[in-house]
């Protein structure tokens, strides 16, 4: 495939790649360690419960694989190319969600206020422009689509396996207890399709776009 210069302008060096690669993965550290410390400092806090946030998951996996590629720019394997995949699949919908459905649930405190931020909004813009300008590409397959969506099915289970032992649900529209079973059910399939049509439309832009890092 032949790509004209404006294209071509997409592409960066190794430098640059690993400079935006550590800054995504510096804001997700920074919005996690701001989660985790008022987890252990307030009366109520629970690890348990925070790492059950799908936010949590997302921002996790991008500060694990935006510090290996910050180290590797072209790092390559199928299970790396899955769990990029993943990595912008689980980013992207919660920042859909959360500015769709959950952004008036705001934290009161300033920390809150600030891993807020950071977890919902910056991390989300800066793993999908590092992954635009950046990559590493080509790195998505159709097979790696589907490999991708191993990921979420397991939070989905666990979510409903936790909250059926505890009562407890990270977010309202999967709490079984309050919706039904069916309803929250509904709601699963709906966020799974979600991610299904999410990870071919990353496919098709990446052929479209430039090799990188150059």
């Amino acid at each position: 495939m032949t790509h004209d210069p404006a294209q071509a302008a997409w592409g960066v060096g190794t430098t640059t790649a690993r400079v935006l690669h550590a800054l995504v993965a510096a804001c997700a550290l920074a919005g996690v360690g701001l989660e985790v410390g008022r987890a252990l400092t307030s009366p109520d806090g629970d690890l348990v419960l925070l790492f059950s946030y799908f936010t949590i998951w997302s921002n996790v996996l991008v500060l694990g694989v935006s510090a290996l590629l910050a180290v590797r720019p072209r790092h390559d394997g199928p299970w790396f190319r899955a769990l990029r995949l993943d990595s912008m699949l689980f980013i992207v919908v919660t920042f859909a969600i959360y500015h769709a459905l959950l952004s008036g649930y705001a934290p009161i405190t300033a920390a809150g206020q600030a891993a807020n931020l950071l977890l919902h909004t910056v991390v989300p813009v800066g793993a999908v422009l590092a992954w635009l300008v950046a990559g590493p590409r080509p790195r998505v397959r159709l097979v790696t689509c589907a490999a991708a969506l191993v990921l979420p099915a397991v939070w989905l289970v666990y979510t409903f396996v936790h909250g059926a032992a505890t009562g407890w649900y990270p977010y309202p529209f999967l709490d079984a207890s309050a919706l039904g079973t069916g309803r929250a059910l509904l709601a699963a399939l709906a966020v799974m399709v979600g991610g299904a049509l999410l990870g071919p439309a990353l496919w098709a832009l990446e052929r479209r776009l430039p090799p990188a890092p150059r």
